[in-house]
């Protein structure tokens, strides 16, 4: 048996090809049938022709509904009449594999909108539009560790569950084996952690960046891809409470390399899809956004613009009279303010940099002015912020001093603080949120339609 993928690269004619799938549609005429059925390996479906006169076959006809899987055997020819397609299948046998009630079946040929889909999420990967991402989700994967690879990366795997909030925000979703109607209590009243399964309190990770850091330490080069989570409880279109993270950390590393293998990394990945999933673009350049691929080009080709947090503030002041948040010097730039840099005044990707120290995480290095730290945000169109970085702060004394003015526990963060005591160098390294890239890639709008089950405030369904 071979996939659909693999028999339209086949040489014709051939005889008794076996291929299995879903039928999509199927329609009858005086003298033939014909059905296209699929099979996932690609957007396109195979033609297959049915000779109403075969007994053997006609009497399967009122099964071929859409979403009945079968197998069919038949003879791959040349197909005359079709200009979109080279081949058809010319069935010899037919083997109904699973059936499909047509009256219950929720996925049909029209198209159908993506919050009713959302309420059929186990069944939406049979959609054109949700199989064509799904591809291209898997194939910007494998750019990923490509592009890492061929830049002398280690790819390592970071704790899922934590005692470390990397972001100092403290939304995490807590991880106990405890039974919840008999907690054990402190003498103060409070959850006892110690009786917890970890002799502590634990969380799922919001990054892996921390740990991250140790690796590279050591490792010189290394990336980490996996999920994160985030327990805020935010329901606009570009937040997820399960997301993946791409994650590299570069010992011997200052800001201004940061930007550029930043910059580098979304270029390549861009360009890797573009050139090995054209026809599942297509259908996202077609039907979801048109702009899409002069977007991406945009993305690809052109030299992003680097403008620090004081030439921003100042470019946006002028348009405050726009924004529902007004801009002014200190704060954290949102959404409308990104993407009316890169969409308004620079019309092409850029890069904020020296961001304010009170709105920036505490492990960014500070700036002599003070006021600012070695943070930088990649802005794209459509989405804002695609990745944010920084170069760390590898100076204890400061460290120490910032993990005061947060509030966090030297005692609990000894390890990381121990990465300046011993052999401390600089290193930088950044975060892209996976699902982001997605939405740039594909145009799809909404964070909840570029994963298979999305996880968000009040939804946890499949």
């Amino acid at each position: 048996m071979k996939s659909i993928k693999e028999i339209f690269g086949l040489e014709l004619p051939q005889q008794d090809i076996t291929v299995k799938g879903w039928i999509k549609t199927f329609r009858s005429s005086k003298a033939v049938s014909f059905a296209e059925l699929n099979d996932g390996s690609l957007r396109k479906g195979l033609q297959i022709i049915f000779d109403n006169n075969d007994k053997k076959l006609s009497d399967f006809f009122e099964k071929l509904n859409t979403g009945v899987s079968v197998k069919i055997i038949g003879d791959l020819v040349e197909s005359p009449n079709n200009a979109n397609q080279k081949c058809e299948l010319q069935a010899k046998e037919i083997e109904i594999l699973g059936e499909c009630n047509p009256e219950q079946y929720p996925i049909q040929k029209k198209r159908a909108s993506d919050e009713f889909l959302r309420t059929v999420a186990h069944l939406r990967p049979r959609t054109n539009k949700y199989a064509s991402m799904l591809r291209i989700r898997a194939e910007l994967s494998f750019a990923i560790h490509n592009y890492f690879r061929n830049k002398g990366f280690f790819y390592v795997h970071t704790p899922i569950i934590t005692t470390s909030d990397c972001e100092g925000a403290g939304e995490m979703f807590s991880v106990s084996a405890l039974d919840m109607d008999k907690l054990p209590l402190t003498k103060d009243g409070k959850v006892d952690f110690s009786k917890d399964i970890f002799g502590q309190k634990t969380a799922l990770t919001v990054s892996g960046q921390l740990e991250g850091e140790a690796l590279a330490l050591a490792l010189g080069k290394i990336y980490t891809f996996g999920p994160t989570f985030r327990a805020e409880n935010s329901n606009t279109y570009r937040h997820c409470s399960e997301i993946w993270m791409v994650e590299p950390e570069m010992a011997f590393c200052e800001l201004k390399e940061d930007m550029e293998l930043a910059e580098d990394f979304v270029k390549n990945i861009t360009k890797h899809v573009i050139e090995h999933c054209s026809d599942d673009l297509d259908l996202f350049a077609k039907f979801v956004d048109k702009s899409l691929l002069e977007t991406l080009k945009n993305v690809m080709e052109n030299k992003y613009e680097h403008i620090s947090y004081d030439e921003a503030v100042k470019l946006l002041e002028k348009d405050n009279d726009k924004f529902e948040n007004k801009v002014s010097w200190g704060v954290d730039l949102g959404s409308e303010h990104e993407r009316c840099l890169v969409e308004q005044y620079f019309k092409k990707p850029a890069i904020l940099y020296n961001k304010p120290k009170d709105s920036a995480a505490f492990y960014m290095k500070l700036n002599d002015d003070g006021k600012t730290v070695k943070g930088m945000d990649l802005l794209v169109p459509r989405i804002g912020e695609l990745i944010g970085g920084s170069e760390r702060e590898n100076r204890l004394e400061i460290l120490e001093q910032r993990m005061s003015d947060f509030r966090i526990s030297k005692e609990d963060y000894y390890w990381f603080l121990d990465l300046r005591r011993f052999g401390s160098v600089p290193h930088a390294g950044f975060g892209l949120g996976f699902e982001r890239m997605m939405m740039l890639i594909t145009g799809i709008s909404n964070i909840r339609d570029v994963t298979a089950f999305p996880r968000v405030p009040g939804y946890a369904e499949f």
